[in-house]
């Protein structure tokens, strides 16, 4: 009997088991050995099937919007899948191809294909082209959330309060631990052509405007250290200091998350074992919120653009289009961090030269970009661009969640005032009066000082 709910996994096909030689592990999302339920459930068919299990990774040197800085950590992630899978006598297949492509190719001597799940329009339509194509059952399992977005809604949910009900009610079934299997037979000695690892980034021909973090390293191992320090340190006062700036009390799971190197679910098991005052409120967070992200891009088709805000936000941006400005600023000046306001410019420094933002200041930062700019339509562009070029955490569901917030997404309609309309404000006096704000200054100063003095890890 498999370990893997039935809910986490989908027939993309109506092929039957083909007479091919090994199974496929198809790995774009989900970059990480351990605590992998597609993984998991590839290696369950191999050894039913009495074949031996390849892992293949389409590096795609048009990953939209994506440059040096994320190529880089994605790669230090992959070379610890490679050393991982080894040992598990599991080969894997990285080359410089398009993934629906690749796939395609590797899966032509295939008896199964399994994959794990991506919510963006974009990988949606990578597994669908591979549907087509594939000749043999092609598989998805949903690993990359607790809840299956369909199994906790059949619609796009509007605020965490309409979705929280739901995924409670279906929580305690899938937070299972996992038990790691291996595969019965080798699939080292297959002959596959493949890119060597060592020198792929150099080879890669990519954006290399945007430099390499120095802060963080890629890897569910460097992910799983960071988790144990704050679990021992951070969490006991996660509720409490989350929100300020001026103390470090953030995990650093989202890059992590982000590219699939640690599994929402180790990671809420961890949270949820260490019987911790600060638990309830990180997985608040972990599965309430993040799991709204993956609800709100998989069932809104406008997720990249203004328009996938509520009818009531674009009611009132709309009414307060033309509303005097009294700054407004162009492209170039915001990505330099060249406005009047010093706590912007350091939250923008920060993403700039660390991959991240605090997340505080991260809803600051968007609001004002809304009330710098020309018009509400451009601003939302203007700060997903950003987001998406500087976060490690950026080009995900959560990246787009959180632009969309600034202007109205999963919110109310709070007190009408201009070029906001009823769209929650946000200003410096509140950073003020919240917080010793000037501290976050002093530390961004300091993480500038450290990479221009050629800090490395």
């Amino acid at each position: 009997m498999s370990q893997i709910q039935v809910e986490r996994i989908k027939l993309l096909n109506q092929e039957k088991e083909s007479q091919g030689d090994y199974v496929v592990y198809w790995m774009q999302a989900s970059c990480r050995t351990h605590y992998n339920h597609a993984l998991e459930y590839a290696i369950e068919i191999a050894n039913k099937q009495g074949k031996p299990l390849i892992t293949y990774f389409g590096l795609t040197e048009k990953y939209p919007e994506a440059n040096l800085r994320h190529y880089s950590f994605l790669l230090e992630g992959l070379q610890e899948v490679k050393n991982s899978l080894q040992e598990m006598n599991v080969q894997l297949v990285v080359d410089i191809y398009s993934p629906e492509e690749g796939i395609v190719e590797v899966g032509r001597n295939a008896t199964a294909v399994v994959t794990d799940e991506g919510y963006l329009d974009f990988q949606r339509k990578w597994k669908q082209e591979a549907a087509n194509r594939l000749n043999c059952p092609f598989i998805q399992v949903e690993t990359d959330v607790i809840v299956p977005v369909e199994t906790a809604s059949d619609k796009e949910e509007y605020t965490a309060s309409t979705i929280r009900r739901k995924i409670n009610n279906n929580l305690d079934r899938f937070m299972i631990p996992i038990k790691s299997k291996k595969p019965d037979k080798s699939s080292l000695g297959l002959d596959f052509e493949k890119e060597s690892l060592d020198n792929l980034l150099n080879k890669l021909k990519i954006d290399r405007t945007v430099s390499e973090v120095e802060f963080l390293y890629g890897g569910t191992l460097e992910a799983q250290k960071h988790l144990k320090h704050f679990i021992k340190f951070k969490l006991e006062r996660f509720a409490d200091l989350r929100n300020d700036p001026t103390k470090d009390y953030l995990s650093n799971m989202s890059p992590y998350l982000h590219f699939g190197q640690i599994s929402p679910l180790y990671l809420a098991l961890c949270i949820s074992g260490a019987d911790s005052p600060g638990a309830d409120s990180y997985l608040e967070e972990l599965i309430i919120r993040r799991e709204l992200s993956m609800n709100f891009v998989y069932y809104n088709s406008h997720y990249e653009t203004i328009d996938c805000l509520p009818e009531w936000a674009l009611k009132t941006l709309k009414q307060h289009e033309n509303d005097p400005r009294k700054y407004i600023y162009s492209l170039e000046e915001l990505e330099n961090g060249k406005t009047h306001d010093p706590y912007w410019n350091a939250a923008q420094k920060e993403m700039v030269y660390t991959g991240k933002m605090h997340g505080y200041m991260r809803m600051y930062w968007g609001k004002k970009i809304l009330e710098w700019m020309e018009n509400p339509r451009e601003a939302y562009q203007i700060a997903l661009y950003l987001n998406n070029k500087y976060e490690l955490d950026g080009r995900d569901p959560n990246g787009y969640t959180g632009v969309a917030w600034c202007f109205g997404k999963h919110d109310r309609a709070w007190k009408e005032r201009e070029i906001f309309g009823k769209v929650r404000y946000m200003n410096d006096k509140g950073l003020k009066r919240k917080f010793k704000i000037d501290q976050y200054l002093d530390r961004v100063d300091g993480i500038i000082e450290l990479v221009e003095n050629g800090f490395k890890l």
